[in-house]
């Protein structure tokens, strides 16, 4: 019965969400510039009689809204960022930028579909309390800058969570299950070098190159590699490579570099290390180094009180029911694929129930089944990071995958950004929709699973505290890149 409510509740307003989450396809906003992205979803939440308040941590596009004064407090996480670089034509099979658009960001993590499905589950629950006289408070929280900026994080050190009973979110993939494994913690910083110019060829031992020096960082920190624990991971991208010309000695050169391991502690040791690598680039090459703490976020730990709740509901829900157009076009996409791509999985077999599965649905272009949830799953790493990270750290948090690409396609793609407004799309993002507030409902119809996610949770961080992994002094969108 819980469920087939949670149907209608999402159902009768589908047209309403599949026309906001193309809007939000369309803009393609980046991190913490997403204002008409933000303002779209606000104004729906509005209308159906939240309260909305702004400007969270000091963030434009963060907001909270809120409906309900008493009763468990549930909050639904929401984002819509894009990514810069993925401009791709909606509906390809091939890589094409989008003619429609100037714009040369895409939504190649699905963040249309993730905040959207959010807000379609938030006023579902909503609507249920409401028909069966549950006293409960409904937040949704608009978070900016999951990609890059971890906006979330930023949002746990304003207390945007406190009190919240239960927190939860999905995210778009190639799967359907439960995200029931840790992330991993990361740190991002920027090093800005400061030499002297000079003519390279008059007068070059009169110059100081900064270039130099971000080269000597970057081979010093490419040799820490092998000292490092396995999981580790750190990438940098060059931002200023000190001009266009050869015949100058270059005074000015700076570098982002975004480290990850297991544990937040994990990260800030190797962060350090890497800055004394910085600091030995610009003795060497007497020049000035200074390091800008970008942002940075926790390792996600996801609740096994919630994950298992949340897999039951999904498991009676089921998949995404795609037609034969869904198919079609994945089809194509999908033989586009080459084999090395078609090794990628988002859930790995772990178990010999995850490898049966695999056998029977191998070759198919779209998952139309769901992966029983599998506690084991906690003892992997997923080498990605996520601010959800954050927020489960001070608030019982669970998670799942939901069918909305391509099978073997990968996130930041150019094939997830074709995808974002397809059929496919919409379909497993209206899934994600009923199997969060599914979630939800259940809870609240069982209040003692509360509890027992809360005790969980405490058992925890009575044993490792939680510390908020970015300084004070460090704001929201503090580096301009």
């Amino acid at each position: 019965m819980i469920h087939k409510k949670i149907h209608h509740y999402v159902e009768k307003k589908e047209t309403m969400y599949h026309e906001l989450s193309d809007h939000i396809w369309d803009l393609a906003e980046t991190k913490f510039h997403e204002q008409e992205s933000a303002q779209a979803i606000i104004a729906i939440l509005i209308d159906e009689g939240f309260t909305v308040e702004t400007h969270i941590g000091g963030i434009e596009t963060a907001f909270v809204a809120t409906y309900g004064t008493t009763g468990p407090q549930i909050g639904f996480l929401g984002e819509y960022d894009a990514l810069p670089d993925l401009s791709q034509k909606s509906g390809s099979t091939q890589q094409e930028m989008n003619p429609e658009s100037d714009s040369t960001s895409g939504h190649g993590c699905g963040h249309n579909l993730l905040g959207t499905a959010s807000l379609a589950a938030a006023i579902a629950t909503r609507d249920y309390a409401i028909e069966h006289n549950i006293d409960v408070v409904v937040k949704y929280f608009g978070c900016p800058a999951e990609e890059g900026g971890s906006g979330k994080t930023f949002m746990v050190r304003a207390h945007a969570f406190d009190g919240l009973d239960m927190a939860l979110c999905w995210h778009p993939g190639t799967d359907n299950a439960i995200i029931g494994a840790p992330t991993l913690a990361n740190i991002q910083a920027a090093f800005e070098f400061k030499g002297k110019s000079s003519h390279a060829a008059n007068s070059p031992e009169m110059g100081r190159s900064a270039l130099d020096a971000m080269e000597l960082m970057n081979v010093g920190a490419n040799y820490l590699r092998e000292h490092v624990t396995p999981e580790a991971r750190f990438h940098y991208a060059i931002l200023d490579g000190g001009g266009l010309s050869p015949s100058v000695v270059q005074s000015h050169a700076k570098v982002l570099y975004l480290i990850r391991a297991p544990k937040v502690y994990q990260v800030k040791e190797i962060y350090d290390r890497i800055c004394k690598i910085a600091e030995g680039a610009s003795l060497m090459t007497e020049t000035e180094v200074v390091v800008h703490f970008d942002k940075a976020c926790s390792n996600y730990m996801p609740n096994k009180v919630y994950s298992e709740i949340m897999s039951k509901c999904m498991m009676e829900i089921g998949a995404p029911k795609f037609d034969q157009e869904d198919w079609d076009y994945a089809q194509k996409v999908y033989d586009n694929l080459t084999e090395d791509e078609k090794k990628f999985r988002m859930v790995p077999p772990i178990g010999p129930v995850e490898k049966k599965l695999i056998v029977e649905n191998a070759g198919k272009p779209l998952a139309d089944f769901v992966y029983p949830y599998n506690p084991m799953m906690a003892n992997l790493i997923v080498p990605g990071s996520s601010d959800v990270g954050d927020v489960s750290w001070v608030v019982p948090t669970a998670q799942c995958l939901i069918a909305t690409e391509v099978q073997h396609t990968s996130m930041h793609s150019w094939q997830w950004v074709a995808n974002g407004k397809s059929g496919i799309a919409k379909k497993g993002m209206l899934q994600a929709a009923k199997v969060l507030a599914a979630t939800a409902v259940t809870v609240l119809e069982h209040p003692s699973y509360i509890e027992e996610a809360k005790a969980e949770l405490k058992a925890i961080t009575d044993q490792t505290p939680y510390q908020n992994p970015i300084p004070e002094e460090v704001k929201p969108n503090s580096l301009d890149f």
